[in-house]
């Protein structure tokens, strides 16, 4: 079997120590976010995405080696199992190379090949088999094969008994490991996908128009395009096939398989190889490479939802204040909820700004009430129905009064899932659940992390064919995202909801519970040793989770910081060397900074002490960005208010492969495609925006029918096109540029050199 720990430290370009030291790490149960923070000089400063790939491989490779005993003792268990084929097995470094080598030996249904072995046909096979040879000797098939008619056996004919025996040949072909991998390979690197929307649909009836006619290599196909033509097939408008060239496999089979000269046994072996790619083949080896490729679009897809997921996660928070949040509506009202600088709901009301002059005067008194009495200093307002009126109705309200909240549009996605789920009903039982929706959005301008840790990140709204990818990666990936984007922040102890804590490392659901159970009974936790009275809050989990929790006013100073309890003894000798208090971070980080070598030891190194000093300087510290937000351009509410050339301000909403969607306030987001990112070259959207971020556009068509609005980050001139009432066809040429892709045969060596010169 293989060295596993060897393997990865060689592929992923680590020292042997690195990997040993991390695995054992893991094996005692250590956290990934605890070991990148907490471990650096056992793992060489291995950071969160190193640790978690060595992790998956780890994973994978373990897995595979599982695999390998149970195939190798099946084999065996046949009395199959050869020295050389134990070699290959045992070396063995990808799942489906395994399985290749399995699949002669795999028990399997009856067979048109098994048939035939039942009636006697196995030394037919044999006999031929044997005439496949460079210098065999001329026979006669069909002499041989007469042979073995049998009216017990239903081997009637000549005939029946040569496709018996080519039967038996085929199945033996199909099932060759280097046959299959060649041929895996020769479609994954030359085929085409190529996609037909069914009749059924009239051209322009359908959201798949793109891919009425289209063609793609296998090989460099988007991974979105894919997903695309895989939701299309899965809703029955599109049909997609993957298309090679034939010829080329049928030519490839002959020169690996056929041996004999002789015209009778060649022509037999051509018939037997074309009847075992395409009946026993070809299926199944489309099926292996659309399943390659689907795999490659989920990962890529799903890094896309993790990336757009993590900064949301992480944006700036306005701030732990007194806050009106309102969840706007037209006919059934505005539901606004008060909240205090800690997120307790406080007050909720009903206003109906929308629904005549005398209720909106009445409205505008209420929230003048409100934020009078509340001392209000944030207004959040959902992006949802009426958010831009509503907008405009509180910003009246706050031109007649002098102290004026700052209002912020916020993204609401997924607050009407929060407020209908098992979370928020035991958080707020009594409550409706348009209350609880208002209630979100004002925690998430507050703390947008706190909150919408809540929140299946499916629901969100910030991923790219969430749906069509593999939901068990997604969720595995969603959630190391969630963990990761808690632990770089931390947590107050003191104020974190059960959800939060889950998130916390080694931090359990069970212990979450206890957690707020305890704080709840006993009051707030006055430093992060009492946290080992909670019960079932061992050593271990305090080892794990201790760093990432904070304690802010607590007895211990060094309790509102991401310094581990486990090195406060350093500190704690420095103020006592130096008679200053724990206090005094910043005195106790020059001290340490002055005289860092003096402090290394065995256990804890220079990466440990610097990370030390870095809290130390500025305790309490918040990592996220400063908070800011955009200003929608007045009078521009609806789609229909949009103009070509018209300069706005906008949020990213969500991030993909071919662009970013941007939030402008017309209840449909507008598209920046990758081209029209920057006036230089962009391959990743990534590189030039992330969610969340305020940018400024242009806006560069309007299409009211298809509700599309394509906008563009670019200066200079340009030449938009307004499209309100154009046929469907022409509306999808906005898109073309990103989603067309074309296959062409590759230019020829002479080819460029007649157009670059001998140099090319």
């Amino acid at each position: 079997m293989i060295n596993i720990p060897q393997l990865l430290a060689q592929e992923l370009s680590l020292r042997s120590s690195q990997v040993a030291n991390a695995l054992e790490l893991f094996a005692e149960g250590a956290t990934v976010p605890f070991i990148a923070r907490y471990r650096k000089e056992r793992t060489g400063e291995m950071d969160e995405v190193k640790l978690r790939d060595l992790l998956d491989r780890f994973t994978y490779l373990t897995e595979l080696e599982e695999r390998k005993k149970s195939v190798l003792e099946s084999i065996e268990t046949q009395g199959k199992l050869t020295e050389e084929l134990r070699g290959k097995i045992e070396a063995c470094l990808q799942k489906n190379e395994l399985e290749d080598l399995y699949l002669p030996y795999r028990p399997k249904r009856r067979t048109r090949a098994t048939i035939a072995k039942e009636k006697g046909l196995g030394k037919l096979a044999g006999y031929i088999a044997s005439l496949n040879q460079p210098h065999a000797g001329v026979a006669s098939l069909e002499d041989e094969a007469r042979k073995y008619l049998s009216e017990e056996k239903s081997v009637k004919t000549i005939e029946e008994a040569l496709q018996g025996a080519s039967d038996i040949l085929a199945e033996e072909v199909s099932e060759k490991a280097e046959l299959r991998s060649y041929l895996r390979e020769f479609l994954f690197n030359t085929g085409v996908f190529a996609s037909r929307i069914k009749s059924d649909y009239a051209e322009g009836t359908t959201k798949f128009e793109m891919y009425r006619s289209y063609e793609a290599k296998v090989k460099t196909i988007a991974p979105h395009n894919l997903l695309a033509l895989y939701r299309g097939e899965s809703e029955g408008i599109l049909s997609f096939e993957l298309t090679f060239d034939e010829d080329a496999v049928q030519q490839y089979l002959e020169t690996q398989v056929i041996r004999s000269k002789v015209k009778a046994v060649r022509e037999f072996y051509r018939s037997m190889l074309k009847d075992a790619f395409n009946r026993l083949m070809r299926t199944s080896i489309i099926s292996e490479v659309r399943s390659q490729k689907k795999q490659e679009a989920d990962i890529e897809s799903i890094k896309t939802f993790e990336t757009n997921l993590r900064e949301l996660l992480l944006s700036a928070p306005a701030g732990m204040k007194p806050t009106l949040a309102i969840d706007p509506g037209f006919r059934t009202g505005c539901k606004v909820s008060v909240l205090d600088q800690t997120g307790k709901f406080l007050k909720y009301e009903a206003i109906f700004p929308h629904t005549g002059a005398e209720k909106r005067k009445q409205a505008g008194v209420t929230l003048k009430q409100l934020i009078d009495k509340y001392k209000i200093e944030l207004i959040a307002i959902g992006n949802g129905t009426a958010s831009r009126e509503t907008d405009e109705f509180v910003g009246e309200v706050l031109a007649e009064i002098n102290h004026k909240p700052i209002k912020v549009i916020v993204n609401e996605s997924g607050a009407s899932i929060y407020s209908a789920s098992p979370v928020a009903i035991a958080e707020f039982p009594e409550l409706d659940i348009t209350v609880r929706g208002a209630i979100s959005i004002g925690r998430r301008l507050q703390d947008p992390l706190a909150e919408l840790v809540k929140i299946d990140p499916k629901s969100i709204g910030v991923g790219q064919y969430q749906h069509d990818v593999d939901q068990k990666l997604l969720k595995k990936k969603l959630d190391e995202t969630v963990e990761s984007c808690v632990n770089y922040v931390g947590v107050d102890l003191n104020t974190a909801s059960k959800e939060l804590l889950m998130s916390v490392s080694g931090v359990s659901a069970t212990v979450a519970n206890n957690i707020v159970a305890y704080r709840n009974e006993n009051g707030a936790f006055p430093d992060r040793k009492s946290l080992l009275k909670v019960p079932k809050l061992g050593a271990k989990t305090f080892e794990q989770a201790a760093g990432f929790l904070r304690i802010r006013g607590g007895k211990n100073p060094l309790d509102n910081t991401a310094v581990h309890p486990e090195r406060y003894g350093i500190l704690e000798a420095i103020a006592k060397n130096s008679n200053i208090s724990l206090s005094e971070t910043a005195q106790i980080a020059a001290q340490l900074k002055a005289n860092l070598k003096n402090y290394v030891t065995e256990t804890i190194g220079e990466p440990t002490l610097r990370d030390i000093i870095s809290e130390l300087e500025k305790p309490g510290r918040d990592p996220r960005a400063e908070f800011k937000y955009a200003t929608f351009r007045e009078g521009i509410k609806e789609i229909s208010d949009l103009k070509v050339g018209m300069e706005l301000e906008g949020i990213i909403t969500n991030v993909a492969n071919f662009g970013a969607f941007v939030d402008i306030g017309v209840h449909q987001d507008g598209l920046i495609h990758v081209s029209q990112m920057s006036d230089r070259f962009v391959s990743d959207p990534n590189q030039i925006v992330k969610v969340g971020q305020v940018v400024k556009v242009h806006v560069l068509e309007v299409n009211e029918a298809l509700k599309r609005i394509s906008l563009s980050m670019k200066s200079g001139e340009r030449k938009p096109v307004f499209t309100k009432h154009q046929d469907v066809k022409n509306q999808e040429t906005s898109k073309r540029s990103e989603q067309k892709q074309t296959f062409q045969k590759p230019a020829s060596l002479n080819d460029l050199k007649s157009k670059f010169g001998k140099k090319a």
